[in-house]
Order: C-alpha cells, then sequence, then structure tokens
C-alpha cells in the first residue's frame, strides 16, 4: 500500500540526494528489486533498501510483491505532478525575465533640458 503523498517541498527534498536520484531514474526504466538496484550501484543493498523506503514514503515509487521479489516501481503520476509544479514556476520566471529585459531595452525617457527652452516673454 502507498501511504498519501508527500508535500512537493518534502519529495524535491528526498531527490536532492544523488543515489535516490539515480534510483528513481533506473526505475523509470522499469521496475526493479533492490538486488538488482544493487548490482547496477556502487552502493550496498541495504543502504538501497533505505533510499526506496524514502522515495516510497515521499509517494515516488510504489512496491509489489512478485513470487518472492518485492520489485519498485516508478509512479508517474506524483512525477508529472512534480513536472508540473517545476514547469509553472519556470513559465512563470520566465514571463519575469521578458518583463525585465524589455524595460532594459526601453530608451530611457526624454526630459526637456531646460537650457534649450525658448525664454518666456
Amino acid at each position: 500500500m502507498t501511504p498519501p503523498a508527500a508535500p512537493l517541498p518534502t519529495v524535491c527534498a528526498a531527490l536532492g540526494d544523488a543515489t535516490r536520484w539515480e534510483i528513481l531514474t533506473r526505475l523509470g526504466e522499469g521496475p526493479k528489486s533492490a538486488s538488482a538496484l544493487a548490482r547496477e550501484l556502487p552502493v550496498s543493498r541495504q543502504a538501497i533498501v533505505k533510499h526506496l523506503e524514502v522515495l516510497r514514503e515521499v509517494g515516488l515509487i510504489e512496491s509489489e510483491q512478485r513470487g518472492r521479489e518485492i520489485v519498485h516501481l516508478a509512479l508517474g503520476t506524483r512525477l508529472g505532478q512534480l513536472a508540473r509544479e517545476l514547469d509553472r514556476i519556470g513559465h512563470s520566471w520566465e514571463t519575469r525575465l521578458r518583463t525585465i529585459k524589455q524595460l532594459a531595452e526601453q530608451p530611457p525617457p526624454t526630459t526637456p533640458n531646460p537650457a534649450e527652452e525658448p525664454p518666456h516673454d
């Protein structure tokens, strides 16, 4: 059973670990057991199991029994939520940067030079 999904900042914190990122990347290729991941990565099986538990707790993977093995799968729905939120943030920044660029490229406003004004009669 998959626990409720953690808030996205918690998900991002979990992905801040390079090993967990690599595990999630490998699970994105297809379901794998902790033993299979340990053979592919320079990390012990026990460490892999701990990393998998963190990924499961934040709702990025689920685990299921297949015969005598437990396999772990990446959850596309949760990853999609994270991708959409990051896209929204990125779009917001792009809009701000475009506005700043447009303002920076505008010619400065001209003000009349008092020395060039005709004398008042």
